[in-house]
């Protein structure tokens, strides 16, 4: 597994936690922090799973 989809998973979970802390204090600022820590790791992630996919296709026995 790319260290980007690790790190971004860090990032969505961050995120979600930040989000739902903004949440159930009503500040807006966490909330809308924690939905782009969201966003930025799905991102970050998406481009982990790309690199796994592309080292999978240049090296099929690789696992």
């Amino acid at each position: 597994m790319d260290k980007d989809r690790i790190e971004g998973l860090g990032k969505q979970v961050k995120g979600a936690v930040k989000d739902a802390a903004g949440k159930v204090t009503g500040d807006t600022k966490l909330q809308a922090e924690g939905k782009a820590d969201k966003a930025e790791g799905k991102v970050q992630n998406t481009v982990g799973g790309a690199k796994d996919a592309a080292r999978d296709a240049l090296d099929p026995k690789r696992d």
